[in-house]
């Protein structure tokens, strides 16, 4: 609590000593990110804020409903036979900001260029299923399957790049070109993004300011005008009681998780892994320290979506249950368990960590918390550096999700199987699934897949997290999206001029 009242003292007297508003005279529209978009090439990127920036200035095939089915983007289709689909290019959104039309030929060179191996794009497991494409005019493409499958639609939510440049070597990951509704501007300082809005000249920066309560405070003096999620709930309730400031929030679908490292002599044995299910209380986390800001989760999928599970039954807060599950994989408060727990330096992070390293020594778990810089951090966990760790999935849209974090081929870099879990069975589920042409039948093999992954627990499931969107009172028009993406800044408007 000291800590607590020692910020909000700090925002005050910062805003005194300000005095008044350093609203920016020259029109541009700024948001601050916990960090910076590490690569705007669509081929290659993976982390949240790359992938939400990328949305506004690609153009996709597909995009997918409120239930994760797919729909139409810029491109409707039809299945030809069982390994054949045929996309035909509509004609809205199809300008490349270097002034050329977006053709079959662009949609045909992205794809091959991410298949290549040669180009190491993190995506090629997510449509190595193409056999081969090929375009017929200037707005048919056709894709040819290795084998059935019939999310396959789904697979091509990628930017499209322009051929030309594709052939040229440019370099799209700090001088995007695409055909979306922001064309790139400039980086004016390290780390910090312009982006033009194509329909009205208006410019976004985009700055990374990883401390929450700063970023606060640059809000609060007019030096960037919003900012989306990554707020601890004590600054969302202080940011409530101000004029000048307007808050938006909604359920989520990103999908918060306790990752282990199956390969560990401790985390790989189910015991270990139950003990901590059972020694964490979520609902007292999600109630006192998230502020009723989340929902709990027992599976990556949210039971609305159509691959999704309902009635999954979550592993019940029991301390007593979980000392005796540690007590059988041979541990006692004279020889308890000692852990590592992985996370950031983002300071919300850090404080959630070091709640779940008290609840669990209520069990008899000694845990450490190492919190690192996100690049250091996100590298440990891809490398398998780790015990266990806390992330986020954020924007799941298809269930080929499970092939790519669960399945014993996807071990790094063949995947997200960062833990190394191996099931046979789960690989079993997976490829019945993924070759199963019903999507009733597909979404049955689903639900029995993530009724496993809860028995075995290669993640525990918290929660997902609402997305909040704080701005200032002159930003009006922004909706906000079930997954978090900024897709809502093409209607945004700035409405003191």
């Amino acid at each position: 609590m000291n800590c607590i009242r020692y910020l909000l003292l700090s925002i005050c007297l910062v805003l005194v000593l300000s005095a008044c508003s350093s609203d920016a005279p020259d029109g541009v529209i700024r948001m601050g990110l916990t960090t910076a978009p590490t690569n705007l090439d669509p081929r290659f990127a993976t982390d949240a804020v790359s992938s939400r920036i990328n949305r506004l200035i690609y153009r996709r095939l597909v995009e997918f409903d409120a239930t994760g089915m797919p729909v139409p983007s810029i491109a409707s289709w039809t299945q030809v036979t069982p390994t054949h689909y045929r996309f035909t290019l509509q004609d809205q959104g199809r300008s490349y900001h270097h002034k050329k039309q977006l053709f079959a030929e662009d949609v045909k060179a992205t794809f091959d260029s991410i298949l290549d191996p040669a180009t190491g794009s993190p995506h090629r497991s997510t449509v190595e299923v193409i056999q081969r494409i090929a375009t017929q005019g200037n707005s048919q493409v056709d894709f040819y399957l290795k084998h059935p499958d019939s999310l396959f639609p789904g697979y091509l939510s990628i930017g499209i790049l322009p051929a030309d440049l594709i052939m040229q070597g440019h370099p799209f990951s700090t001088k995007p070109v695409g055909s979306g509704p922001f064309s790139f501007h400039s980086w004016p300082q390290e780390g910090v993004l312009r982006l033009t809005r194509i329909r009205d000249n208006r410019q976004f920066e985009f700055l990374p300011v990883p401390d929450p309560s700063v970023r606060i405070l640059k809000l609060l003096r007019g030096e960037i005008d919003m900012l989306q999620n990554d707020l601890p709930p004590e600054l969302l309730s202080y940011l409530a009681g101000k004029t000048g400031v307007s808050i938006q929030q909604r359920p989520g679908n990103n999908f918060s998780y306790l990752g282990f490292n199956l390969q560990d002599r401790f985390t790989s044995q189910p015991d270990i892994r139950r003990a901590i299910a059972h020694g964490i209380d979520r609902e007292a986390i999600i109630r006192h320290f998230l502020k009723d800001g989340a929902k709990p989760a027992q599976a990556l999928l949210p039971p609305h979506h159509w691959a999704g599970a309902k009635g999954l039954k979550p592993y019940r807060f029991d301390q007593q249950l979980a000392r005796e599950l540690l007590q059988q994989a041979g541990f006692s408060r004279q020889s308890p368990l000692r852990l590592v727990y992985k996370t950031s330096t983002d300071p919300f992070r850090v404080r959630l960590a070091t709640l779940i390293q008290s609840q669990l020594s209520q069990i008899g778990i000694e845990m450490e918390v190492n919190s690192h810089d996100w690049g250091t951090f996100y590298s440990d966990v891809k490398a398998g550096r780790f015990q266990l760790y806390s992330l986020a999935w954020v924007g799941v849209k298809t269930p080929d999700i499970f092939r790519y974090v669960f399945h014993s081929a996807s071990v790094p870099p063949g995947g997200a199987n960062r833990g190394r879990y191996s099931s046979k069975v789960v690989d079993s589920i997976i490829d019945q699934a993924e070759s199963s042409a019903d999507f009733t039948h597909k979404a049955l093999h689903y639900q029995q897949l993530q009724k496993q992954l809860l028995a075995d627990l290669p993640y525990i499931p918290l929660w997902y997290e609402d997305h909040i969107f704080v701005s200032r009172d002159t930003i009006t028009g922004y909706n906000l999206a079930a997954d978090g993406n900024y897709d809502g800044l093409a209607q945004v408007q700035l409405n003191n001029q």
